[in-house]
């Protein structure tokens, strides 16, 4: 994912912060009247619903401050920036969601065997209606933020965000079967998909979070238009080389680009600049590195990753 076209990273980053904050809000919230309601009515679909809530919040503030700590400039010990906070926020959160998958399935299992009855099931079904709105308009929130943010931080929290609504539904017919049908073993089945929806999104923000830290290459429609646009200068050919990876909010990208070599380094220079002004008018959040080979003269570099020769 990317920052949408002309959103320069001042704006971006403060969407950023405010969406997280708005994040940690509506989870203190869902801690509290869940874990209330749960006391007075033992459902167990409820509990796992309180419980991860409980673990949202948790991620929440985890991404809260990676999201910030992420958006710092580079300094001396971090030269690439410090974007990789996000992927690590969504490590954690894949982590804690794991957790509670495992302890909530196991209630449910427990509770599938000795059903037992729900009490103030009104109390209980209001609470999940609530939960329910209140993420719903979370998510819908954070869904504008990533049209215009490449958050991977906020994207994870919001995968867990929208199991959340599947999660919620699911206890809500749970508790009501087992409230008004009597089929209290219904309570405990509902906790126990809970359970597994927890662990399918738990493994989606796994992915995700790997593979920014395993530095994954760019969608290859990104890769086809970032060489599109240093080629649209007729002078700039060749484009070889291309790397790119993602960092949190951040875009680095480096590559090799042939040029006249009976250009001066001055006009080679003008020319680079321009390309990479392109490049930033539609990845605003690019750091770039664009090395100038001399058409038809440049050997092959060496290194750890040199490229063929010719």
């Amino acid at each position: 994912m990317r920052s949408a076209p002309g959103l320069d990273p001042k704006t971006a980053a403060a969407l950023t912060r405010r969406i997280t904050l708005l994040s940690v809000a509506t989870a203190g919230v869902l801690v509290v009247i869940k874990t209330a309601v749960w006391l007075i009515s033992g459902s167990v679909a409820l509990l796992a619903s309180a419980a991860d809530s409980g673990l949202d919040l948790i991620a929440s503030l985890v991404t809260f401050y990676a999201v910030r700590y992420a958006q710092a400039p580079p300094d001396a010990e971090h030269r690439f920036g410090h974007g990789k906070a996000e992927a690590f926020a969504s490590l954690v959160q894949a982590g804690l969601v794991f957790a509670s998958a495992a302890l909530i399935g196991q209630e449910a299992i427990t509770h599938i065997l000795h059903p037992t009855p729900v009490a103030n099931e009104g109390w209980a079904v209001a609470v999940m209606a609530i939960s329910t709105a209140l993420t719903v308009l979370l998510i819908l929130a954070q869904g504008r933020v990533l049209k215009q943010t490449s958050s991977v931080a906020v994207s994870g929290d919001r995968a867990h965000y929208l199991t959340d609504v599947a999660s919620n539904l699911i206890a809500l017919a749970g508790i009501g079967a087992a409230a008004w049908l009597g089929w209290h073993s219904l309570d405990a089945i509902a906790g126990l998909m809970v359970a597994a929806l927890l662990l399918w999104a738990a493994i989606g923000v796994f992915r995700e979070a790997s593979g920014q830290l395993m530095d994954h290459e760019l969608p290859e429609a990104d890769r086809a238009r970032i060489i599109e646009l240093v080629s649209a200068d007729p002078r700039l050919s060749d484009v070889h080389q291309l790397r790119t990876r993602t960092s949190g909010p951040f875009i680095h990208m480096q590559m090799h680009v042939d040029i006249d070599p009976a250009l001066t380094l001055e006009a080679a220079h003008h020319l680079i600049v321009e390309a990479e002004g392109r490049i930033l008018a539609e990845f605003p959040h690019a750091d770039i590195l664009i090395h100038a080979d001399p058409r038809g003269r440049a050997e092959p570099h060496g290194g750890a990753f040199a490229e063929p020769a010719q």
